[in-house]
């Protein structure tokens, strides 16, 4: 292996988690671990900030707050959606990295982040740079492939559970066989988030919310829709309904695409599956109240409801990742697997960006129930695991205290 020393470029990108900053904080801290790792640096707002030179000196920062880290939410170094398109835009990446001396970059994120991390691997490596870039994964769609789960995941769907459960007290105290209540999840083109919310329902309580959960993997027929929460309302006082944002019709077609509107990616700008299917209930059952409600950015920054076993996992994610660059590993990106044991155990592995970048890990056609709108039982086994345990967030007088970075200026250490 090839001895490398120099400097650490770690970044974060696309939409943040309860647990991102988690993996920011197992960076750190095995950085601190290596001799052959001189400076540890932050990006700015992702690959945008870098090109801008938003670099931070992240061994600045106290103990305290690289712990605090690990029960903070949002994306401690800022975020970005800006995608490398140009060649000057890789030139003056790489001349970013050569004036800081960055040997050693990481890029906490989702789908397109690891795209972005494999592309400047090879840019680097075809202009005889010498880099090592492992990405580190990241979303709440938990829709990466080559990984069992991405941290993020388990997080959103322990909050959104506990919020069904409270919303179905409420809804028991006001229905009358004339109450639907719409909640519409994040989930652009795997359902995972929406199928999670079926733990929400109390062991052998079948008639329990959900009573209807929409995903995109299954074609939206508002006959079929109106049909199912007709017989739902016969049986209970209320319908609760959970649908991806994403929920699609037979052509394939968003039911709630905006005008059109796209991200720097190039994905449509998603919102309003709530609202559609609030008014497509109104007019179909005339006499029936509908409501919607939509999470949105609070399902992903709820650490007060965070997956202690989900953040404890990008830690080590995180600690992953600079232990493969280490060893001298690039173009791969850190992944879940499980044990082989019944008692549920998880280890990281590296995978082939090539193999990740852009891709879409689909919710399994076996765990969909036969009704369409329901989740089997053997779901259960793959998301339990990942709900258990509370992250223990700091309080101070009597609201959460989150850390935050002091952000000091990094000097150039390059070449």
């Amino acid at each position: 292996m090839e001895e490398l020393t120099g400097n650490v470029l770690v970044a974060q990108s696309g939409g943040p988690t309860a647990v991102i900053n988690a993996s920011l904080a197992g960076v750190i801290t095995e950085a601190l671990n290596h001799d052959c790792i001189e400076e540890i640096y932050g990006g700015l707002n992702g690959v945008e900030g870098i090109l801008n030179e938003q670099i931070i000196d992240l061994a600045q920062e106290s103990q305290q707050t690289v712990r605090g880290l690990r029960c903070t939410p949002g994306s401690a170094l800022g975020t970005c959606r800006y995608k490398l398109k140009t060649e000057q835009d890789f030139a003056r990446l790489l001349e970013v990295f050569k004036k800081y001396n960055i040997r050693f970059f990481f890029y906490i994120g989702g789908n397109d982040s690891q795209d972005t991390t494999n592309k400047i691997a090879k840019y680097a490596e075809e202009n005889g740079y010498a880099l090592r870039a492992i990405g580190v994964p990241k979303t709440v769609d938990n829709d990466l492939p080559m990984t069992d789960h991405c941290p993020g995941y388990g997080s959103v769907v322990k909050y959104l559970c506990a919020v069904i459960r409270e919303l179905a007290l409420d809804h028991e105290s006001m229905g009358n066989h004339d109450l639907v209540s719409i909640v519409e999840v994040m989930g652009r083109d795997a359902g995972w988030i929406a199928a999670g919310t079926s733990i929400a329902k109390r062991r052998g309580e079948l008639q329990d919310p959900p009573h209807v959960i929409l995903l995109p993997e299954v074609a939206f027929n508002p006959e079929y829709f109106i049909a199912q929460v007709q017989e739902c309302l016969k049986k209970n006082k209320y319908c609760l309904v959970v649908a991806s944002e994403g929920l699609s019709d037979a052509n394939g077609n968003y039911v709630a695409q905006g005008e059109s509107a796209k991200d720097s990616f190039g994905h449509a700008k998603l919102g309003g599956v709530g609202t559609y299917l609030e008014d497509l209930v109104s007019k179909s059952l005339p006499g029936v109240k509908a409501r919607s409600s939509k999470p949105g950015h609070v399902q992903r920054a709820a650490e007060t409801c965070a997956s202690l076993t989900d953040s404890n996992e990008a830690f080590v994610c995180g600690q992953a990742a600079v232990k493969a660059a280490v060893e001298g590993k690039s173009g791969m990106m850190v992944a879940l697997v499980r044990g082989d044991t019944e008692k549920y155990s998880c280890e990281t592995v590296l995978t082939e960006l090539d193999k990740v970048a852009n891709g879409v890990k689909h919710f399994p056609e076996n765990w969909i129930g036969e009704d369409k709108i329901s989740i089997n039982y053997q779901f259960n086994k793959y998301i339990l695991p990942l709900l258990q345990g509370e992250v223990q967030v700091p309080f101070e007088n009597g609201m959460p205290a989150f850390a935050r970075l002091a952000k000091i200026k990094a000097e150039p250490h390059g070449e």
